[in-house]
């Protein structure tokens, strides 16, 4: 590990003194590596007191709903999964650069109605320190409606968070890192039904494939597929690769690209700073 374990343990007990003044807590809960630990963390800290709500509609593959579902009764967690029609929201179809503001605020605003009818007086996002380092205007939409990010609180990154996870004996300490589907259509273009469906199918394909970290991006009828850079000597294979392209046209792509600098968060947001 490339930082200092004790000091990963320390911002885990800030953690734990934090999330004790938080009686009545809803996690927004995806099934992904952080929202996970802190799910974990606030229920071995408040125990029945806290809630998991997980949202789910088009943005979000089905898989991973259903990772959230096993994960929370795994442990027996209170658990609501929710209907969310953000495809009725104009600006989060419209897919501007700050669609993610759009889409999180009319997020946090289900997630307040759900608090509310619990009887809850917190809600939290898995946002973490690392987050803070890239273009991500829902973090302006928590702030606004007054969701707390304690893993924020708390100084904690990724590779900690992997570290304590692992220590606690989350099966998610390894889980490749998500996002919604949205993120992988350029700004601009419009979010529709059709090629969330497609990134999906294709992304669940890599998955079947053995590969871990990637994404697919939709670029029209081009699939630009991004792997970690240590997977890209697998994709030399004939086989595989004939696979990978046979099935991304099946799914409805006419060519399919393979991107030679690799899997990057936020690649699309490149495009914001060219003027």
């Amino acid at each position: 590990m490339g930082f200092d374990q004790e000091k990963a343990r320390a911002k885990k007990e800030r953690l734990i003194q934090r999330l004790q003044g938080l009686n009545g807590l809803l996690v927004a809960f995806s099934g992904g590596l952080d929202s996970t630990f802190l799910l974990a963390a606030a229920h071995d800290v408040i125990g029945h007191g806290v809630l998991a709500a997980t949202a789910k509609g088009a943005l979000y593959p089905s898989y991973e709903v259903q990772d959230a579902v096993a994960f929370a009764r795994e442990k027996g967690i209170d658990h609501v999964v929710f209907p969310f029609q953000v495809m009725e929201v104009p600006e989060v179809v419209s897919n501007p650069p700050d669609r993610c503001y759009h889409c999180k605020k009319a997020l946090f605003k289900t997630l307040l109605d759900i608090a509310r009818e619990k009887g809850l007086n917190h809600i939290a996002h898995g946002a973490n320190v690392d987050d803070l380092g890239d273009y991500r205007p829902g973090s302006r939409a928590a702030k606004e409606m007054a969701v707390l990010a304690p893993l924020v609180d708390a100084g904690l990154g990724k590779e900690e968070i992997r570290f304590l996870s692992k220590e606690m004996g989350l099966s998610t300490w390894d889980k490749a890192s998500m996002a919604c589907l949205a993120s992988r259509i350029p700004y601009g273009d419009a979010i529709t039904q059709e090629k969330l469906r497609m990134i999906e199918e294709a992304e669940r394909f890599l998955a079947e494939c053995g590969l871990k970290q990637f994404r697919v991006r939709h670029h029209g009828d081009v699939a630009r597929i991004e792997v970690n850079p240590a997977d890209m000597g697998r994709l030399i294979d004939v086989d595989l690769r004939r696979k990978i392209v046979d099935q991304c046209r099946k799914i409805g792509f006419v060519h399919v690209s393979l991107d030679l600098e690799g899997y990057v968060t936020g690649s699309l947001n490149r495009a914001l700073e060219i003027e």
